[in-house]
């Protein structure tokens, strides 16, 4: 009997040791696709704390354990380009693509951002050169527009372009061609999942907490260059997607995670920090890690590099 009941607690113990392996065959169970690392507001300058944190924020993402699959660039490549002559905006621009090319062996795609354009805050006026406006970081990035989609892992990105001219500054909305070109990439793509990329946050909360102060009556002091102006109309077309599961984005140099309609919009901080001068506000110069699972769920890590 002593030996009839040891042999069956044996039996127990083999099937528990069992179960974990065959849960995680079970169909349908959520699992890890892919990771991809999320940078912004690189802000490169010549500046030896900016060359150094941009060089140790590419070494640290390429000496990960678990290679992310690809880097996503969420915009503001350099420090500034709006109010820049040429010689200053090519100088930059060298400098970013010396690092990246010395220092990053990873795939990368680009979101544009409101710095990497040239020109529009100049007072003279460069508008009849070819390099004008965003035609500087299509030559940079090798794109034929601003705006594009891919798909990785049955997963469809949509990289927006936030950045509208106005009146010789920026406000961040989808012009009218850009907004049927995203129409008909959602409805193209309604077996995939899919996250959207935009350099602006299209919803967020810290795009309030950029600020220092109020408005004098005590009013949110939220600028239309700070988040999407057509936040509402952008998230009626959402509404009838359910198959959008993230929005990605940076620009604020502030973090945050809102979950909203089901879609949970990420603001990712910034690799510059403070334009270089350490936390902006309580936030470190950092990176973020996104992990994209077959369900449709995402999980993200930020690492302060």
């Amino acid at each position: 009997m002593q030996r009839r009941k040891f042999l069956q607690n044996i039996s127990l113990v083999s099937a528990a040791a069992v179960l974990p392996d065959l849960a995680s065959a079970e169909p349908g169970k959520k699992k890890k696709h892919f990771t991809i690392a999320f940078i912004s507001d690189i802000h490169i300058k010549a500046l030896d704390v900016a060359e150094a944190g941009m060089k140790r924020a590419l070494q640290n993402i390429n000496q990960l354990t678990q290679q992310p699959d690809f880097i996503i660039n969420g915009g503001d490549c350099v420090m500034d380009a709006l109010a820049a002559d040429k010689e200053k905006t090519k100088t930059q621009w060298d400098l970013f693509n010396k690092i990246m090319g010395a220092e990053n062996k990873l795939p990368v795609k680009n979101c544009i951002g409101n710095h990497d354009i040239w020109g529009w805050q100049l007072k003279e006026d460069v508008k009849s050169d070819p390099l004008y406006g965003k035609a500087w970081w299509l030559q940079q990035t090798g794109y034929a527009r601003t705006y594009y989609s891919f798909t990785h892992n049955n997963w469809h990105f949509i990289v927006l372009d936030s950045v509208q001219e106005n009146n010789g500054g920026y406000i961040a909305l989808l012009d009218n061609e850009q907004f049927s070109w995203l129409e008909n990439e959602l409805n193209s793509n309604t077996e995939k999942n899919i996250s959207i990329i935009s350099h602006i946050p299209i919803i967020s909360f810290c795009s309030a907490m950029f600020a220092k102060d109020m408005m004098p009556n005590g009013d949110w002091k939220l600028s239309r260059a700070l988040l999407h102006t057509d936040a509402k109309k952008i998230k009626d077309l959402f509404k009838k997607h359910p198959n959008i599961k993230s929005c990605l984005s940076g620009h604020i140099h502030l973090q945050d995670e809102v979950n909203y309609l089901g879609i949970k919009y990420y603001c990712n901080g910034a690799i510059s920090g403070n334009w270089w001068g350490g936390p902006f506000q309580d936030f470190a110069p950092a990176y973020a890690l996104f992990d994209f699972y077959n369900d449709g769920s995402v999980e993200r890590k930020m690492i302060e590099y």
